[in-house]
């Protein structure tokens, strides 16, 4: 299914056909009324995967974690503004 999205406004609209086969009124987008185009973003512009392990050493490494404690030592939000650690929205 192609991708056409109005430039002015941001709206993606769903056809099953290719642009070059709408009509020119269908050809305008239904909330602006801009003319419709291609999404730029459709066809994928990288040559090469980024994040590709080398063949001899698939995947993460073999280290400990480097954190052993927890990096926050207090909590962030006071007891008097919000939820206590008896009320629903904490974690512990």
């Amino acid at each position: 299914m192609p991708r056409i999205i109005c430039r002015s406004c941001g709206r993606e609209i769903y056809t099953t056909a290719p642009i070059e086969q709408l009509f020119a009124d269908e050809r305008r987008c239904p909330r602006c009324g801009a003319s419709l185009q291609d999404d730029r973003r459709d066809a994928e512009r990288r040559l090469n995967i980024r994040r590709l392990n080398p063949d001899d050493d698939p995947g993460p490494p073999d280290e400990d974690e480097r954190r052993i404690e927890e990096r926050r030592k207090i909590r962030r939000r006071r007891g008097d503004s919000g939820p206590n650690g008896k009320d629903a929205g904490w974690i512990e």
